[in-house]
């Protein structure tokens, strides 16, 4: 029964992956976000049909082997030793096979999450005591979050103060931002809008105001925003 399962999980992981690949191979990009919200979909139907089938089967019990009276005392069928290891084991191998389907795309999609697209342009966050900073290059650095339509946005985040998280509901993206440490998230803006990311790590008295904008651009419009942005940048430092 064991080497059963192994061989649906590895399957079904394997089945998952070559899918991912083939679509990055086909040059379209993946979008974590539209991942999660399809999963936690699949998830919510099975757990709905296990829980339908379930009630069901106990609904029916309740009827059909009431006690008619207060002295009726219940009965079981003997099983043999095959019958009651399959009556346990085949539904137990069958709720199994579809959990390990669902982790399997759940790992599937946190590999995506994780992996950065070789395009993706970089913006380093830095999260303070209360306030986020962007910073883009070239002296270019911001208090809200300016992305372009169309192309992966790695951001990658420190603090040098205290623990923050950097969460960002419409893409599905949260990661602890410490001092000492660079981690990151990664984005695919993909239509157009304003969007929030805020802090979900108390850090101290201001945290619920440590929230900003997330400006996802149209691509004429980001780079000439960030043209205009670095002009700027260079005349301030020139004195």
């Amino acid at each position: 029964m064991t080497k059963i399962l192994s061989t649906i999980y590895g399957f079904a992981c394997g089945l998952l992956l070559t899918g991912a690949a083939r679509a990055e191979e086909g040059g379209e990009l993946p979008d974590p976000a539209a991942g999660w919200d399809h999963l936690w979909r699949e998830i919510i139907i099975d757990i709905t049909i296990i829980g339908v089938v379930f009630g069901i089967a106990a609904i029916y019990m309740m009827i059909r082997y009431r006690a008619k009276n207060p002295n009726d005392v219940g009965s079981a069928p003997k099983l043999t030793k095959a019958q009651a290891i399959a009556w346990a084991m085949i539904p137990a191998a069958i709720f199994m096979a579809d959990d390990f389907f669902l982790s399997a795309k759940g790992w599937t999609l946190w590999n995506v999450y994780r992996r950065v697209p070789d395009n993706a342009m970089e913006i380093k966050v830095t999260g303070y005591q209360w306030y986020w900073e962007f910073d883009y290059g070239d002296g270019v650095v911001t208090n809200e979050l300016n992305v372009p339509v169309g192309q992966p946005v790695v951001l990658r985040m420190t603090s040098p103060d205290v623990i923050h998280s950097f969460f960002i509901p419409a893409y599905r993206v949260k990661e602890d931002v410490m001092p000492g440490r660079v981690t990151y998230i990664w984005i695919n803006p993909r239509t157009p809008g304003t969007f929030i990311s805020t802090c979900t790590e108390y850090c101290g008295t201001a945290h619920s105001g440590m929230y900003t904008n997330v400006n996802a651009l149209v691509r004429e419009e980001f780079d000439s925003w960030l043209v205009e942005a670095k002009a700027e940048a260079a005349e301030e430092a020139k004195g």
